[in-house]
């Protein structure tokens, strides 16, 4: 495979990887995203999503050649890139070596199957809670995730802290939540959750017709119209002194109620 070498960190590529990394409003204009590391590079690789460009040491070469190959085989453009432009590159402290560049997916409707289980998130911001929520969606089987406003499914923190699971859930951007609960079809439970002990326990629900989970912002909860859409309200009961949960440990919570 021929390589097209970059040895200094001002290169033009370089400056183009780190804008990108670095700023949400160039990803959604450009329509194109980072990843780092030999795992997500390739997951994206794997996952149907084009590979613009890909980024290696000759360190990450010659000890996962073999693991990169459906990252290589894949990108347009292979770059061989020195250990300072990879520091330079890199947005973890100890970097493996591996980036890319790859082009998002259009766009798709949202849209609710019954049976099926479903997480919606209202304005969720940190991009941890956001990836730690994917990863728990995947690993239970969930259907996707329902997007309103909040945090770039492509930020860097979120990408890694999903280990992938946000490249390969189905997930769905929608600018009017709760008019898309309002009109969910019949036999699909929509409810909210909240921090309130006179909303319905989350052990009672009914989920066996399918069920779209609501987790709202971090610091002001579901959104209006969002409650006022939902059919149900519910909260997880907690003892102690604790007045509520973090977002991805309560979406995590109501994930399992709703597989059981």
């Amino acid at each position: 495979m021929q390589y097209i070498e970059i040895q200094s960190r001002k290169s033009e590529k370089v400056k183009n990887y780190c804008r990108l990394l670095s700023t949400a409003k160039a990803r959604r204009k450009e329509r194109l995203f980072c990843l780092e590391g030999l795992r997500l590079s390739v997951d994206a690789a794997l996952s149907g999503f084009t590979i613009e460009q890909a980024f290696v040491t000759e360190a990450a070469l010659s000890k996962s050649e073999k693991e990169l190959e459906p990252l290589l085989s894949a990108a347009r453009f292979v770059y061989k890139i020195s250990e300072e432009v990879a520091e330079k590159m890199a947005d973890t402290v100890t970097t493996q070596g591996v980036f890319c560049i790859a082009k998002m997916k259009e766009k798709a409707d949202a849209v609710l199957e019954v049976g099926e289980r479903y997480v919606a998130l209202d304005n969720v911001q940190n991009p941890s809670n956001l990836g730690a929520i994917a990863r728990t969606a995947e690993a239970l089987g969930f259907k996707g995730l329902l997007l309103q406003d909040g945090c770039d499914i492509y930020n860097p923190k979120a990408q890694r802290a999903s280990m992938g699971s946000l490249l390969r859930l189905e997930i769905r951007e929608t600018g009017d939540l709760a008019a898309l609960l309002a009109a969910a079809p019949k036999g699909i439970l929509t409810f909210a959750t909240v921090p309130d002990s006179t909303a319905e326990d989350i052990r009672t629900l009914d989920f066996s017709g399918g069920a779209v989970a609501v987790i709202g912002n971090e610091g002001n909860g579901v959104s209006a119209a969002v409650l006022d859409a939902v059919q149900k309200k519910a909260t997880i009961p907690m003892r102690g002194r604790a007045e509520s949960l973090n977002a991805a440990a309560a979406a995590t919570i109501t994930m399992w109620e709703m597989m059981k």
